[in-house]
């Protein structure tokens, strides 16, 4: 494989590892959002779409033309065939056919996972806000419903009260 091949198998590689790492059950999206608001990551969040936007469109280029090899090999195997001045021509354009076809592979899911992860890292921290605000509104929930009820044991002191008072007139 050649350098940007092998960057990009590199790329996949690590966005798959951090897809399960992000995918494993024993750790909650709070954590999560802890280590995601570090000091860190609020320095690199400036800078993290424009990054993003250019990971995905060298991905794209890389895809583009990873599909152009498919293509140009995959014509020429019916050309090669026929000539028989070069008796490993065809086995070469195979190879190279193999080679492409990996390419495009490597590329498309490295292009796929890079969204993927994207998304994982934004339903992640949804999720994670959306938990600590559930949290909130049960603590506001319990201390409303603590008063209803404490309103509604007055209520009825009060309603007896008014009763015995109206009872004591009628006496």
């Amino acid at each position: 494989m050649t350098l940007q091949w092998t960057a990009v198998a590199t790329f996949l590689y690590a966005e798959i590892g951090l897809i399960l790492i992000f995918c494993l059950p024993f750790i909650p999206p709070q954590r999560w959002q802890k280590i995601f608001s570090f000091n860190v990551w609020g320095k690199i969040a400036t800078f993290w779409n424009k990054a993003f936007l250019t990971i995905i469109v060298l991905l794209i280029v890389l895809f583009l033309d990873a599909v152009r090899e498919v293509r140009k090999y995959s014509s020429t195997s019916v050309i090669e065939k026929s000539s028989p001045s070069r008796p490993g021509a065809h086995e070469h354009t195979q190879m190279k056919l193999f080679r492409s076809q990996r390419n495009l592979y490597i590329s498309g899911f490295s292009l796929f996972f890079w969204l993927v992860l994207r998304r994982l890292v934004t339903l992640i921290t949804q999720l994670a806000k959306e938990l600590a605000n559930k949290g909130v509104l049960k603590t506001q929930a319990e201390n409303i419903n603590e008063a209803a009820k404490k309103f509604m044991k007055e209520n009825e002191k009060l309603k007896r009260f008014l009763l015995s008072k109206l009872h004591c007139r009628k006496l």
